[in-house]
This record gives structure tokens, sequence and C-alpha cells, in this order.
């Protein structure tokens, strides 16, 4: 198939097609997903068009065409449709009026359903209760009077979250006590929101699933995730929880994925009771940070996976190589973790090209694959690169 060809056949027939090397691959978001997605599919011969707002973004450096342009304008939007073969988005915050355009001009094989389900909290509660998948009690909220009615429910703590864009711990707020209620007008006044019970959780994890347009679908290992000032830290895999958690985990987000009818990649985040139950708490229908160890400790990467699901290939190996530990590197770790790069024997170290450093700010992040995850952590830990984190359950 040739750029700039119309294509003029129905979206079904389009998803069956087989996108193969030397095509091109259009990616919505120019960010670090971006980025390694790109670097995943040009090892297999792939072209990669990128549409951001911002010229020389993370992905815009290493694609074959850069579009600088709004998510939601149609021209530079029709510009991807034309150059591209296939499109992806790599985060969930794009417009889905804009891809509702492209599904129906273009080769998408997500398609819409799935992105507006994870844009909006409300939405995906209830499509995840639908499942028959457990998420936490919950409430919207459209004043802060509902809150007061609300929270005599759920009780204290209590977590009051944005409908939308919410990412990283912002537009949410902990309340623990009634006078903290007067805090959230900030949120509420922005729209929508929602109120949720507190899970007293012993672990968080996540499951990142495949799937391809015919059903065929993988999985990888289950995460163990660390989260610091509500920003992801450490992936730990394998996870330490017991046998059980792990098989009930994959099958909830296996669900999930059949229920939602996936295409591509779904990362299914969830709170591990003391008790062993499993409550989802959020999707993500890309990539996500939590798989990135899949790089180096996979025999395929999650990148990799989901240009194969997306252009129709075979779905590959997940195998687990080798315990890892995957670290986050935000703005006011890069100095340290600079430094390291001479000092430290076997650390995978993946920086992002993003200019500026700034506090909390995700710049890049560090793989340890090591024979057990005690050693790996301890590595870490020495290092002293993560010494001024201090953890905190404050979400801001």
């Amino acid at each position: 198939m040739k750029r700039g060809k119309r294509y003029l056949r129905a979206v079904s027939s389009l998803n069956k097609q087989v996108i193969g090397p030397n095509q091109t691959i259009g990616i919505i978001g120019g960010g670090q997903l971006g980025r390694m997605m790109a670097l995943a599919a040009k090892a297999s011969g792939f072209k990669i068009a990128v549409l951001d707002p911002t010229l020389g973004c993370p992905c815009g450096q290493v694609a074959d065409y850069e579009i600088t342009g709004a998510y939601d304008d149609l021209a530079s939007l029709r510009k991807l449709s034309t150059i591209s073969d296939v499109i992806t988005y790599e985060f969930e915050n794009v417009s889905a009026e804009a891809l509702e355009w492209l599904k129906e001009h273009a080769n998408l094989p997500q398609g819409t359903e799935l992105l507006k389900i994870s844009q909006d909290r409300l939405r995906e509660k209830t499509a995840i209760k639908a499942a028959g998948v457990p998420v936490a009690p919950y409430y919207p909220i459209h004043s802060i009077e509902e809150i007061y009615v609300s929270v005599e429910k759920l009780g204290y703590p209590s977590v009051l979250k944005t409908v939308r864009g919410g990412y990283d711990g912002k537009g949410q707020l902990v309340i623990r006590e009634e006078s903290d209620i007067t805090k959230a007008s900030i949120l509420v006044e922005n729209g929508t929101c929602v109120l949720e019970a507190w899970v007293p959780f012993v672990k968080e994890i996540s499951v990142i699933m495949t799937r391809k347009a015919n059903g065929d679908l993988t999985h990888f290992p289950v995460a163990e995730n660390i989260h610091q000032n509500n920003i992801l830290h450490q992936t730990i895999v394998p996870a330490r929880i017991t046998q059980e958690a792990e098989q009930k985990a994959v099958q909830l987000a296996r669900k999930l994925a059949e229920e939602l009818h996936l295409v591509g990649t779904l990362a299914v985040e969830m709170f591990l009771t003391e008790t062993g139950e499993l409550i989802v708490n959020e999707l993500a229908p890309r990539p996500h940070n939590s798989g990135h160890f899949t790089i180096e400790a996979c025999e395929t990467s999650q990148f990799e996976q989901h240009v194969r699901a997306i252009c129709n290939w075979p779905l590959a190996n997940t195998t687990l190589l080798k315990p890892v530990v995957m670290a986050n590197l935000l703005g006011e770790h890069l100095d340290g973790a600079l430094s390291a790069i001479t000092e430290q024997k076997d650390w995978k170290f993946h920086l992002y090209g993003k200019e500026e450093a700034k506090p909390k700010r995700k710049m890049g992040h560090i793989t340890l694959l090591r024979p057990t995850i005690k050693q790996a952590l301890a590595e870490l830990e020495a290092s002293r690169i993560w010494k001024h984190q201090v953890e905190t359950e404050e979400i801001k």
C-alpha cells in the first residue's frame, strides 16, 4: 500500500491489514512512550510519523516525519493520515473527537471506544464494573455539598479525583477528615469529580495485556509498583506476591481486555489488599511506565508487542528472562544518574531527550537485571541517586 492512498474500505477491513516494513506508523503524541514505540518499530524496518504540538519532541527526534500541531487540529491529522499506513496514540489525553474523524478516514485499529472510557473516570469505573471486575466504592461529585453526603457513606479517608485529565497524582486530593473538604473546591469548580473509598492495600500491581483484532492475546509478567509522591518510582518483577494473587490479577486483566474489545495495549493497575482481594484502580490503553522493564527483561518488549498488534503481526513471546527492577529518573535525579553512567556496570540507562530537567518530570529510567530482586534493590539504594525523594501519601 502506497503512502497517500485514500482509505475507502470499511474500518473492519482496514483493521485486518498487515502493515509491513517500509510502511509508516503514525503516532499521536510525541513523548517518551512514543519515542520508545518508534525505536522498537524502526528496529523492524517501519517508518515513523509523529504528531505533537512541540517541535523536536522526544518521539520527533527519532521519527522520519514530524508534524507540529495540536492533537485535535484537523489539518495536522489529515496530514498524518495521508502519510501513515496505520495510526496509534501514545497516551490517552488525545482528542477522542479528532480520533473519530481518523477512524473514518484512516487505519486506526484501536478505534475510539476504549480511549473514551479511559479518558473519563466515571465511564471507566462503570465499564470495569460491567465487565464483572471489582473497583473501589465511589460516587460522582458535582458540588462540595455532595462530598459531605458521599463521604459519610464511604468513610474517611476517601480520595477525590477529577473525572478527566489527572495523572501522576495531579487532580486528586485525599480527604482524611471533614476539614479537608474545604480544599476540594478547586477540583470541583473545574468539573465533575469522583469520590472513591480509600483502599487499604498492601501492594500496587499492574498487568499489561496486548491483543490483536482477531482476539489473540498475551500478557507480560505481573509487576509490583512502588510510588513516591504519587509518581511511579520503581517497578519490581517478579512481583512479590503469592502465585494465587498473580493468577487472579492476570485473569482480571484478561477479562477486561476481552470485554472491552482491546486492540493494542492495555495496562491494568490494581490494589492488592491484605485479605488477597484485588481492586482495579485505573486503565491505560497504551504502553505504560510500569512496562518499561520489558525492554531488556522480556523476550519481547511492550513496545514491540504493541507494534505487532496494530500492524497485525503474530504476537511474540513475553517470557521474563531475569529478575528486574526499573527505577524512574525525574528531573531532580538526572545529575546523579549522568554521573553514574561511567561508574555502574550493567545498568541500562534510558534518557528521553527532554531539554529541561524540571522537578518531578520524567526524564528517563534505569533498569537492573540481577539474579535476585534483593540485589537489584540494594544496588539502587547504594547509588544514592534517589536520596532526596521522600515517600508521602499526600496526593496533590
